[in-house]
């Protein structure tokens, strides 16, 4: 596999459009899916950020942060500027439930950073606890994150798509795989490649260690069926060389990190394709 650049996640949507299978969705909309692609992207090769479009960089690291900040509050959200979960928070079917205006209920950094335990009161941090392990025992191999809980997924104006993370550590160099359920391959694959690898990078960096290699499983890959023009566009382009991520250098706490403190250096992209997304 080439693990320079872009051309796995071209590969994905190539295979998808050649061998997927058309099927009705839970949107209306319909997709074309295969089941179950992996990728890996070595941070060594450069930061994968799409080449072949524009990646929404500040977006994408805007709801990293609201992620590890562990808020429900897309208000917080849009004061970063980043507007994706708008659609989520104001759908009919999510409105009654919301506690309060702009409320998303317990989506995933409710569940990274205050899982409820239903034996004790106390709240389980599960990023405090991974970042605790890596830097007391890096050979643990219960290093894992689950957005995934059962008991509260009608709690959520959204079940978790990116569901699971494991670290792996070994000689220095950390590496996280995660596995995505649900994925949206044209609109929302690149952002979840950008945003693991970013937190990769991050919990290296507050942890002393080398961010080494992003592994991600998508099981359900789609493209839905009014993105085919889109996708067809974008496999006509060739990617270009991969950025760098800079991270400054002075945060060693993970709740720290600020918009500044995070940038892409040498980013050229091609002219962005717009689509609609499925809600």
């Amino acid at each position: 596999m080439n693990f320079k650049g872009m051309k796995q996640y071209l590969d994905a949507l190539k295979k998808i459009m050649d061998e997927g299978e058309d099927r009705p969705d839970r949107t209306g909309v319909g997709s074309r899916a295969y089941f179950s692609i992996p990728m890996r992207f070595k941070m060594a090769d450069g930061f994968p950020a799409v080449t072949t479009k524009k990646l929404a960089f500040n977006t994408m690291k805007a709801e990293l942060l609201w992620f590890l900040s562990g808020s429900s509050d897309n208000k917080k959200l849009q004061e970063m500027g980043c507007h994706i979960w708008d659609e989520n928070a104001d759908a009919p079917y999510w409105k009654p439930k919301a506690k309060f205006e702009g409320d998303l209920g317990r989506v995933y950094g409710v569940q990274w950073r205050s899982w409820k335990s239903p034996y004790t009161q106390e709240p389980i941090d599960q990023i405090a606890n991974v970042i605790k392990k890596l830097k007391e025992n890096p050979n643990d191999r219960r290093m894992i994150v689950s957005a995934w809980n059962p008991a509260e997924l009608d709690m959520m104006a959204l079940p978790p798509c990116h569901l699971l993370f494991q670290f792996f550590c070994v000689n220095g160099k950390l590496s996280l795989q995660m596995v995505q359920r649900s994925c949206d391959m044209f609109l929302g694959v690149p952002f979840n490649i950008a945003s693991y690898s970013l937190l990769l990078h991050m919990v290296a960096q507050v942890t002393g260690l080398q961010a080494h290699e992003c592994v991600l499983i998508f099981t359900d890959a789609h493209i839905y069926l009014n993105h085919f023009e889109q996708v067809k566009e974008q496999l006509t382009r060739t990617p270009g060389p991969l950025p760098k991520l800079w991270l400054n250098p002075e945060i060693k706490n993970i709740d720290d990190f600020k918009m500044d403190d995070i940038k892409l250096v040498d980013y050229n992209y091609q002219p962005s394709i717009k689509a609609p997304m499925a809600v």
